[in-house]
């Protein structure tokens, strides 16, 4: 395909004196061509001409295997030489022809899953770690140094909340060597819900924001307080880290919200000097409603920093630590609005750092027919419950992830990376456990068992002869095959540069299809093509395999 857009391209600009960026798609089915063009009525505005008399001036320039169809189509038919070198070509130099440089020696920092400690890890944390981790791997294929970054908050009302309902819970000092991150998730629904019912609780909770900050800052490691949030910090950040080695995912650098406070704070009292920011009612604000947007506070009236100032304070860590080409920050959608005005205040001072930044944002994950859920409430749907849901659904005697066979984990965690990643990002997500699990339709293990059923083929082949033109004609099934996956490094190039894992999913569930007709209408062990067919089996094992390596999922031996 890509060798006919170049030689269109070459041709209208001899034939015609323009540039443009020819169209070429697979050709309907109901025609014998390989390839078809529009060109011609593109182009018939352009030069005031018949469309169909541009067509066979192009027809008659371009040589052989092309005719014009209807009123100026051009289709493009292949010959079994082209397919052949193809197949040879592609399986013998598979990563120079997958290869992408666009963000060669790049460095960028992808940041996600941002979950805060004195919190469980939700479905939301699940969704975003996956998909960040395909992000981050689509930029490592083309060629790019990634940083995954995790941003949390160890500061903040939530600690404070969490840290009330501790303290006035009896006997919650003596259960301090016991306590669970369960126990934490409770505390935090209890201290929400203190702070929202009751004004005396409120102003205790004020007064604990404001001293957990000053533990923090300044180290201090004795007092009930401060045992009570190093303990259940430590605890936040051990359970993450346990969750992540479980899906698989590993990030290279944690900031702490605490890490980044004062430089945001130092940030934000220099920009308020140039009027950049304002005083309103003892706060310190930024007036984004000038911007076509809302105000925010990004210092309140105690003087404590609010989420806003510590993302001021986060971008510029980022770019002292890394100098990045591209930050890629990945969030719920319900902090759009809030990060277009802290990403238009730094604007106003700092334009190249926003310009370099991305940001992306997602739905909720539901269960079907589930009402939206919050862990402010407690009625949150946790992200190991997600695991355990698809455990329950395989045909497996465990119901939980962690109880699964090694190769049973493997196919579970497929088809919750899948299940994920197959939609675009942007909307909510409804993750029905059941349909994840499915060996056929568009699901993780169906796409798993194709591969496998690859390799089994493989370790089967006897002949593993070169492929030569002389063996004969190709049939409709393989060369809809070889045609399929010619096209992935086109796919790859789009997904990685829209940020768009779902390409890469739908590209393989296509791909796994034409390899499923294929298996039913052509023997290739002991059959006259057995050495191209072994060929065109290899080649959609390493399309399979890369593929799956980008969504973070382990292909396994065996089914």
């Amino acid at each position: 395909m890509e060798e006919i857009q170049e030689k269109l391209k070459k041709l209208v600009l001899e034939l015609f004196s323009l540039e443009i960026e020819p169209e070429v798609v697979s050709a309907p089915e109901n025609t014998e061509a390989d390839y078809a063009s529009n060109i011609a009525m593109k182009l018939s505005k352009d030069l005031k001409r018949n469309p169909r008399e541009i067509a066979e001036e192009i027809r008659e320039k371009y040589g052989e295997n092309v005719e014009v169809a209807g009123p100026g189509f051009l289709n493009f038919k292949l010959s079994n030489g082209y397919y052949l070198n193809k197949l040879g070509d592609f399986t013998s130099n598979f990563s120079k022809n997958i290869s992408l440089d666009e963000y060669l020696d790049k460095n960028v920092i992808c940041e996600f899953s941002d979950p805060n400690p004195f919190k469980v890890l939700h479905a939301g944390h699940l969704y975003t770690s996956v998909v960040g981790d395909a992000i981050s791997r689509l930029f490592e294929y083309s060629g790019a140094k990634v940083t995954r970054a995790n941003f949390g908050g160890d500061v903040g009302l939530h600690v404070a909340k969490t840290i009330y309902a501790l303290l006035y819970t009896k006997d919650s000092s003596e259960q301090m060597g016991e306590l669970k991150i369960e126990d934490i998730a409770k505390a935090y629904v209890e201290g929400t819900r203190a702070y929202e019912e009751d004004d005396e609780a409120k102003k205790k909770i004020t007064e604990l924001n404001k001293e957990i900050y000053r533990i923090n800052k300044e180290n201090i490691r004795e007092g009930e307080v401060a045992e009570i949030y190093w303990k259940g910090r430590e605890l936040s950040y051990r359970y993450f880290d346990d969750f992540y080695a479980k899906i698989g995912v590993k990030f290279d650098k944690y900031y702490p919200e605490s890490s980044v406070a004062e430089l945001g704070l130092k940030t934000v009292r220099e920009q308020l000097k140039k009027g950049i920011y304002e005083v309103s009612d003892g706060a310190v604000v930024f007036d984004g409603e000038k911007f076509g947007l809302h105000t925010r506070v990004f210092i309140n009236q105690e003087g404590v920093p609010t989420y806003e100032t510590k993302d001021v304070g986060l971008i510029f860590t980022k770019w002292a630590d890394y100098h990045f080409d591209k930050s890629v920050v990945i969030t719920g959608n319900e902090q759009l609005d809030y990060m277009k005005v802290v990403l238009k205040s730094i604007e106003q001072y700092a334009p190249e750092l926003v310009e370099k930044t991305a940001h992306l944002t997602h739905g909720l994950v539901k269960l079907p027919g589930n009402e939206k859920m919050s862990s402010r409430k407690g009625n949150f749907l946790k992200a190991v419950d997600v695991l355990d849901m698809v455990a329950q659904n395989m045909q497996s005697p465990a119901e939980e992830f962690e109880k699964l066979a090694e190769n049973d984990k493997k196919i579970a965690l497929s088809a919750v990376k899948y299940a994920f990643l197959k939609y675009k990002i942007g909307g909510d997500i409804i993750f029905d456990p059941k349909e994840s699990v499915k060996m056929t339709g568009n699901s993780g293990p169906y796409l798993l068992y194709s591969a496998v059923r690859a390799k089994k083929i493989l370790k089967n082949a006897s002949n593993q002869s070169e492929i030569t033109e002389e063996k004969g004609d190709l049939n409709e099934f393989e060369k809809k095959l070889i045609k399929k996956i010619v096209q992935y490094s086109e796919v790859l190039k789009e997904a990685t540069n829209e940020m768009a894992p779902h390409k890469v999913c739908n590209y393989l569930y296509e791909v796994a299809q034409e390899f499923s007709r294929f298996y039913e209408n052509c023997p290739v062990v002991g059959s006259e093509s057995e050495a191209i067919r072994i060929k065109l089996v290899e080649m959609y094992l390493k399309t399979m395999e890369h593929g799956f390596n980008l969504l973070g999922i382990e292909v396994p031996d065996e089914m």
